[in-house]
């Protein structure tokens, strides 16, 4: 995505007035949804708008957690989860 898209994307979502719920749809959604499935891990092949979050955490309520962390301290979606 380059930086032309971005502004048109994030200039979009600012006059639509109403939150953007994506998913892999860039870091400029205001939300983003996840299947369980994907968020631990547990497909035949990570989806690129996702990441292993069970992986180094002991269960699943904690990669849960730092899903809900991540994406609170904008740490995740990055641009790498997007598609372009």
């Amino acid at each position: 995505m380059d930086w032309n898209e971005v502004i048109v994307i994030s200039l979009l979502i600012l006059a639509v007035g109403i939150l953007v719920i994506g998913i892999g749809a860039g870091i400029y959604c205001d939300g983003q949804v996840l299947v369980l499935h994907d968020m631990l891990g547990l497909t035949l092949k990570q989806p690129k708008f996702s990441k292993n979050f069970l992986s180094g955490n002991d269960s699943i309520f904690d990669a849960i957690e730092e899903y809900v962390n991540q994406v609170k301290n904008n740490s995740f979606p990055t641009p790498s989860n997007s598609y372009e």
